[in-house]
C-alpha cells in the first residue's frame, strides 16, 4: 500500500477547469500546480527542498530571495489542503509544515555536528542527535504555525496574512518555549543588514520576522487564477513598495545617525583562536595564559605600544581550563601584566562551595591591576546539553553527558543585571548565546537600576570551527544594537570579535579563525528606541495586524 504523508484518500480534488487550467508557457504556474496536487512523499520531498533553500537567507550567505522560494512554496502547500474536513486539512498542513522546517533547520543548522567531533571520542555516536535531532524538534514549531495558517486559510491574497501571523507566531513560540532556541528566526533575512535592521528599533526581531515572511510569500500570488487587482494594488507590487520604504527609512535614520565616544575608554580585545581541542586541559593552564599574555600585549602601530596604551583588555568566554578565582598564581601574572592603568575583563569558570557539593557559574570577571577580581556576573540562560543536560538522570543512563566537561554542569544565575568597572559605564554583560534573545538582553524593566550603556558579548565559537554557526551568531548579537539603541562590545575565541555601533553597523573587527589584538573606542549609546521600550506591545501590534488582515480578506472570499 503506498504511503501517504499529510493526504487522505477520500480528500476531494481541486476540480479541474477552464479558470485554473495552467498555461502551457508559464513554468511558474505549472510549479505551482505541481506544488498544490503534489502528495505522499513527493509532497514531503518538496517541502523538505523547499526548507533548506530558506537557509541561503541567512549569513553568511544572506540571500533573500531564497527565502521568497520557501514561503511561496508554503503558500502552495497550504493552497493544496483543499477543502476537506479541519482534521484532514489541519494534518496535512502540520505534516507539510514539518518537513519544510526539517529541511530549513537541517541546512541551517548542520554546524552544530562540528561540536560532536571535538571530542569524537566522546560524542562522535551522537551527532546524528545534533544534526537531525534538534531540527526534528524545531520542526515541530514550523509545523504548529503551518496548521494555525490553515485555520485562517482562504483563496486570495489575504492568505500571506494567514501564513505571516501562523508562521510568525510559531517562531515567536520557538524563541520562548523549552528554553528557547530563536536561532536563524526568519527575521534575520532583513536583520543581518544594516540598512534593512533598522525597522528592527520599532517592531524587534519578531516584528521583522512578520515583514520577511509577508514580504517573501508575496510572490505566490503572482500566479494566482483568479481576477486580478489593478497592477499597483497586486500583493507582490504592495510588497515591492513596503520594501523601498524599509530601505527609506533604514536609509534616513542611518544618514541622521550621531554617534560619539566614551573618553578615556582605550579598549582592546583579545582574539586568540584557541581551538577548542584536547589541548585545552588544566595541564596546559600556565602555557594558555603565557598565550594570552603575549598576544594582549602586542604592539599595532607607532601610537599603540601594547597594554600601555590601553585602559579595558577583553578576553572571550571560556578564557581558562581552571578556575580562575582559586589560582592565585594565574592573578599574580595577569594583575603584573595590566600594571595599574589597564582593566581585564575575561569570561571564566566561578564555583562556590567546596568539593562534590560546589557549584559552578560560566561567569565574566572583571580583573584589576593588583590580580583581584572586583566583580562578576553569572550566566543567566544555559545552552541546553553545552552546559547542563536536562533531564540530567534519565539521559545519563543512556549515555548522553554536556560538552563541558564538568560534572553536574553549571548552575544558572539568579537574574541578568548590569556590570560595573573602573573607567567603564555600566554595561550588560551577554555570555555567549544570551545575546540571541529579542528583549531579554537588558535587566528588567522598571527594576529602579539605571540602564546599561553597552553590551559586552564574550563567547566560544571554537566548537563550530570554520562554519556559518559563527557569522550567525554574530549577525544575532549585532541586532541587539539596534533593537535597544546600545553599542556591543564582542570578544569572541575563534571569531568573530567586533566593536559595533548603537545602529548595528560595525567599526571594527576580527574576521573568524584569525588570531590577534583590536584597538578601539567605546561608542556611546542613543536614546532607546521604541521597541527598548515597548518590546511586547510593538510585537502585539505587528502581529495583531496581520491577523486582522487575514481575517478581514477571509471575510470578504
Amino acid at each position: 500500500m503506498p504511503i501517504r504523508l499529510g493526504k487522505d484518500p477520500n480528500k476531494p480534488r481541486t476540480p479541474v477547469t477552464e479558470e485554473n487550467l495552467v498555461r502551457p508557457n508559464s513554468l511558474l504556474r505549472r510549479l505551482r500546480d505541481q506544488v498544490i496536487l503534489s502528495e505522499g512523499w513527493t509532497r514531503a520531498l518538496i517541502a523538505f527542498f523547499a526548507g533548506a533553500v530558506g537557509a541561503l537567507a541567512m549569513p553568511p550567505i544572506g540571500l533573500f530571495p531564497a527565502l521568497c522560494v520557501t514561503m511561496s512554496v508554503a503558500v502552495w502547500l497550504l493552497d493544496g489542503c483543499g477543502v476537506a474536513p479541519l482534521r484532514i486539512r489541519l494534518k496535512s498542513a502540520a505534516v507539510a509544515g514539518w518537513f519544510l522546517g526539517f529541511g530549513y533547520f537541517v541546512a541551517g543548522l548542520y554546524w552544530l555536528g562540528a561540536a560532536f567531533l571535538v571530542e569524537a571520542d566522546r560524542f562522535a555516536w551522537a551527532l546524528p542527535l545534533g544534526v537531525f535531532g534538534l531540527p526534528a524538534a524545531l520542526a515541530c514549531f514550523t509545523a504548529a504555525g503551518f496548521a494555525v495558517s490553515a485555520l485562517i486559510w482562504r483563496p486570495g491574497a489575504g492568505r500571506v496574512f494567514s501564513l505571516t501571523f501562523g508562521l510568525g507566531a510559531a517562531e515567536i513560540a520557538r524563541g520562548i518555549l523549552f528554553t528557547g532556541f530563536p536561532w536563524n528566526v526568519y527575521g534575520m533575512a532583513l536583520g543581518q543588514y544594516p540598512l534593512l535592521a533598522q525597522s528592527a528599533s520599532i517592531f524587534g526581531l519578531y516584528g521583522l520576522t512578520a515583514l520577511s515572511i509577508a514580504l517573501a510569500a508575496s510572490p505566490a500570488t503572482l500566479v494566482d487564477m483568479d481576477k486580478r487587482p489593478a497592477p499597483l494594488r497586486s500583493p507582490s507590487a504592495v510588497a515591492a513598495g513596503f520594501f523601498a520604504v524599509l530601505i527609506a527609512f533604514g536609509a534616513f535614520r542611518l544618514q541622521q545617525a550621531n554617534v560619539s565616544f566614551a573618553p578615556n575608554v582605550r579598549l582592546r580585545i583579545m582574539q586568540p583562536n584557541l581551538q577548542q581541542d584536547a589541548k585545552f586541559r588544566p595541564s596546559a593552564g600556565g602555557e594558555i595564559l603565557r598565550r594570552y599574555l603575549e598576544l594582549s600585549d602586542r604592539s599595532t602601530s607607532p601610537s599603540t605600544a601594547g597594554l600601555a596604551n590601553v585602559t579595558h583588555l577583553i578576553w572571550p568566554e571560556s578564557a581558562f581550563p581552571f578556575v580562575l578565582g582559586r589560582e592565585p598564581q594565574a592573578l599574580a601574572m595577569i594583575g603584573a601584566a595590566l600594571g595599574g592603568h589597564t582593566v581585564l575583563l575575561t569570561g571564566a569558570i566561578r564555583v562556590e562551595g567546596e568539593n562534590r557539593g560546589a557549584d559552578a557559574f560560566n561567569a565574566l570577571q572583571v580583573v584589576d591591576g593588583s590580580g583581584q577580581i572586583l566583580a562578576s556576573a553569572d550566566k543567566v540562560h544555559l545552552v541546553p546539553f553545552g552546559e547542563y543536560l536536562p533531564a540530567a538522570g534519565l539521559l545519563r543512563a543512556i549515555g548522553l553527558r554536556q560538552f563541558v566537561a564538568l560534572p553536574g554542569g553549571f548552575q544558572p544565575g539568579t537574574a541578568r543585571r548590569a556590570l560595573e568597572a573602573p573607567g567603564l559605564p555600566p554595561f550588560q554583560p551577554l555570555i555567549c548565546y544570551e545575546a540571541i534573545f529579542p528583549g531579554e538582553v537588558t535587566p528588567q524593566r522598571n527594576d529602579g537600576r539605571s540602564r546599561p550603556e553597552f553590551f559586552l558579548n564574550v563567547t566560544n565559537d571554537g566548537w563550530f570551527g570554520l562554519t556559518s554557526g559563527p557569522y550567525q551568531h554574530f549577525a544575532q548579537a549585532r541586532l541587539r544594537t539596534v533593537e535597544e539603541g546600545l553599542p556591543l562590545v564582542r570578544a569572541a575565541n575563534t571569531g568573530i570579535s567586533a566593536i559595533v555601533d548603537p545602529y548595528g553597523r560595525v567599526i571594527e573587527s576580527l574576521p573568524l579563525g584569525v588570531a590577534g589584538v583590536l584597538d578601539g573606542q567605546l561608542p556611546k549609546p542613543i536614546a532607546p528606541p521604541i521597541f527598548a521600550r515597548h518590546p511586547i506591545l510593538s510585537v502585539a501590534i505587528v502581529y495583531a495586524l496581520a491577523l486582522a488582515a487575514a481575517i478581514v480578506r477571509r471575510r470578504r472570499v
